[in-house]
């Protein structure tokens, strides 16, 4: 069921969200909904997974690599 929501902001900023939508050819209902969904995802995750999150895209590891670290230290 879609329900109605008032939001207070400043004017200028009202405006920048709304061309904002325009550019993405969205609305600023959708737009606005789906920040509230990311932000009460991001809640229901563990801090330390969002802290690690990327951590290795610099990185030269590959997978191999990474199984034969497991089986050394686990094995």
């Amino acid at each position: 069921m879609r329900a109605k929501i008032t939001l207070y902001s400043d004017e200028a900023l009202i405006d920048r969200i709304k061309a904002y939508a325009k550019e993405k050819h969205t609305s600023v209902s959708a737009l606005t909904e789906a920040f509230f969904r990311s932000l009460l995802e991001k809640e229901s995750h563990a801090p330390i997974t969002d802290s690690l999150a990327g951590i290795l895209k610099e990185s030269d590891i590959d997978i191999e690599s990474y199984r034969k670290h497991l089986e050394e230290r686990y094995l």
